[in-house]
């Protein structure tokens, strides 16, 4: 046997510096580049320097291990003595499952700053034993987000079989506890954080929906909260099935990994096809909201970024549910324009035999018996309102009672033998099957035109059990990723302007790769302001609140059954891409007077709420949640104060304001919506003890409102207060 030896390549160091992030890269001649440092910027460092830290960084060798010291490199593998998760796995027929890359080349695509520093690298390689060709991209924004990917390409001479392609970040060994998140439907996204013990801890998405999952995937010191200690995490941009482990092992090494979960002959590349990851994103910060801040000012700084003030959404699914009319709708659109909605959605119910939730979905066509003349009549008085007409879909589900499943029960993803487990009466349909894709487009396509759609609620209710497509016979979950994302791309550039909502059965889906073509998402079915007030906070450490969908909810909650008041529902969802859910033609004149005065308030604090940082105070009393935005100079904020429970200490401790600037004097009120009296009133009286609050507020320091804090009034449980703040 004759071995070729690798091609030439000198060992270098590739700093790349941006936005308050540094990262230091070592390329050896064997092997791919390991990160040495993802985090703090360290500042300029010459190349001697970058080289005498590579190779001080170097570990050592131990007992009963390789004569070479291991190495965590972003593809990591046993060719360099990483025993831990692998990044690439995979066989060309049941051979060359060991990788081996060596690294070809290194590109510097952007420099940033006067000493021109790299802020976005290409690395190619080449692994001789599979005949594989690896090329590896990496790029810090101008927030200090990293953004790494992968493309695999397969250069030899029959089919080579992608088992799973990760990348890996390490973290500093001074951040010993895991952070993620659980949840389910109506509770997702609780953040959480345990011990990192050595090993494996692995978060995965198998059914396409992620009720269930991790958004967020990272370490933390001990101690670390919303404004304090170190934190790293990841999120992969991807719409199907998903896969992050965060990996402590005894060789001394800590890190995250993240890629997309492929089934077992999902993905077989042919000669010369190629396999390109998801973007991995990783953020850090002195807190959870500062690594969120990176992600939030990365967002916004995209092309495709809303630029446009966000619509206040009327929603019209709570108010009629399968009970559609012309006439009961209309008069409901007049009384959503009346309190201020600038947009009015008309939710399930509107096509083919769409009566309850069992039947129609797949036959996207105007019914005729609930809609005798269409939707245009309804469009009309929509747009005559002056509101953005919306129309909900589930463009990736099919009913079995539905004529297109009774005409192509092909259509259906499902395994040769059986069909999946029914879901909501519902299957999911075979987007890849391009007669199934052009179905759907088509009869979406001359609805959108012929009502003049303005936006899509955009659903997904059901999980992608056995989704095996029968055109192929093989898992087809990477597949119909591709193809929804196909399908809103053809909608998009079909109407110019149109909008989409991502939805799945609320917020099962909420990542990067969806938002690439929506620019809103609904954070979860629950709008329960009591519930909301975790699952928006959990959302925050993804998505900034203009793209995060919050509605004021019914007086009586449709999920959990609580009766709130208007106060905690409205000022819940202020905060966020404001809406409605709320029959408004059962609301008394008062209900509807006092939505419109919270509606107006939103509308004249959207430049703050939708352009500043977004933060959280930690507070040692359990029963608060304080969450706040700050403007980008600092010369205002506004914060909301949420009595979820009662607690053992009350009154409780001080409040501490973050996000201010220390240098600055602010003016501390009350924000009350015109019309509307203050909940700190109890029985016509106002407490004395909080006699600041009523007589004109306090001046003090940024200082003292960050680090020490102020006692606010005192709530009881599910009240609310609004808190605003002007730099004197």
């Amino acid at each position: 046997m004759t071995i070729s030896p690798p091609p030439l390549f000198a060992a270098r160091q590739m700093y790349l510096r941006r936005g308050g992030t540094s990262l230091l890269l070592h390329a050896a001649p064997e092997g791919l580049p390991e990160v040495l440092h993802w985090g703090t910027d360290l500042g300029p460092l010459t190349p001697g320097e970058l080289a005498a830290w590579a190779r001080a960084s170097v570990g050592g060798v131990v007992s009963s291990s390789p004569d070479v010291p291991p190495r965590l490199s972003l593809v990591p593998s046993q060719a360099e003595g990483w025993t831990g998760t692998p990044g690439l796995a995979g066989t060309r027929g049941g051979v060359a499952q060991f990788s081996a890359f060596q690294t070809t080349a290194v590109d510097v695509l952007a420099t940033e700053g006067a000493d021109g520093a790299a802020s976005h690298v290409r690395i190619g390689a080449h692994d001789q034993e599979a005949d594989l060709d690896l090329e590896l991209e990496i790029e810090v924004a101008a927030s200090g987000l990293l953004r790494t990917r992968a493309t695999l390409t397969n250069r030899g001479t029959d089919a080579y079989g992608v088992d799973s392609l990760l990348l890996a970040l390490p973290t500093p060994a001074s951040e010993t506890l895991v952070v993620d998140q659980s949840g389910h439907h109506l509770r997702e996204r609780e953040t959480s954080v345990h011990d990192f013990t050595l090993g494996t801890h692995e978060r995965t998405t198998r059914v396409g929906r992620a009720h269930m999952a991790s958004t967020i995937h990272g370490t933390c010191e001990a101690g670390a909260g919303w404004n304090r200690g170190l934190v790293h995490y990841v999120h992969v941009a991807w719409s199907g099935n998903t896969r992050t482990v965060a990996e402590r092992a005894v060789l001394g090494y800590q890190a995250l990994w993240g890629g997309e979960l492929l089934m077992p002959g999902e993905v077989a590349l042919a000669p010369g096809e190629r396999y390109a990851t998801p973007w991995l994103l990783a953020t850090w910060g002195e807190g959870l909201d500062e690594a969120a801040g990176r992600i939030h000012d990365f967002l916004r700084a995209r092309p495709a970024h809303p630029s446009s003030t966000r619509p206040v959404t009327f929603n019209a699914w709570e108010a009629t549910y399968f009970d559609q009319s012309l006439a009961r709708l209309s008069r409901l659109a007049e009384v959503a324009a009346e309190v201020g909605a600038e947009r009015f959605v008309l939710d399930d119910g509107w096509y083919g035999a769409r009566r309850d939730d069992t039947a129609g979905l797949g036959d996207w066509v105007v019914s005729a018996d609930v809609w005798p003349d269409g939707l245009p009549p309804l469009a009309d008085v929509v747009h005559g309102l002056g509101m953005e007409f919306g129309l909900w879909f589930e463009p990736e589900m099919i009913n079995p009672d539905s004529d297109a499943a009774r005409a192509h029960p092909e259509w259906i993803l499902s395994p040769r033998t059986h069909r999946p487990q029914e879901e909501r009466s519902q299957q999911v349909i075979d987007l890849t099957n391009p007669a199934a894709f052009e179905h759907v487009l088509g009869q979406m396509l001359a609805v959108v035109s012929g009502a003049r759609v303005d936006f899509i609620k955009w659903d997904f209710n059901r999980d992608l059990l056995e989704a095996v497509s029968p055109l192929t016979g093989r898992p087809a979950y990477h597949a119909q990723a591709l193809a929804t994302y196909r399908l809103m791309d053809a909608l998009l550039a079909a109407n110019p302007g149109l909008e989409i909502e991502s939805c799945a059965g609320g917020g099962g889906r909420i990542d990067l790769g969806v938002m690439e073509r929506a620019v809103r998402v609904w954070g979860s079915d629950c709008i329960d302001p009591l519930e909301r007030q975790g699952i928006e906070a959990g959302t925050s450490l993804l998505l900034p609140p203009e793209l995060v969908g919050s509605h004021v909810a019914s007086t009586v909650s449709h999920t959990t059954g609580r009766t709130l008041n208007l106060t905690l529902r409205a000022s819940t969802a202020l905060f966020s891409h404001m809406g409605i859910e709320w029959n408004l033609l059962e609301a008394t004149e008062g209900e509807r007077r006092e939505l419109a005065a919270w509606v107006a308030l939103h509308k004249r604090l959207r430049p703050l709420l939708h352009t500043g940082r977004v933060v959280h105070a930690d507070h040692p009393d359990a029963g608060w949640r304080i969450r706040g935005v700050v403007a980008r100079d600092g010369g205002e904020a506004v914060f909301t104060l949420v009595r979820v429970a009662t607690s053992p200490v009350r009154p409780s401790p001080a409040v501490r304001l973050p996000g201010l600037r220390p240098d600055a004097t602010y003016r501390v009120t009350e924000l009350l919506p015109d019309g509307v009296g203050s909940p700190v009133v109890r029985n016509g009286r106002t407490p004395e003890s909080w006699a600041w609050w009523f007589d004109g507020g306090a001046v003090l320091p940024g200082t003292v409102l960050s680090t020490a804090g102020l006692r606010f009034p005192d709530l009881d449980p599910e009240q609310a207060i609004l808190v605003q703040l002007r730099r004197q």
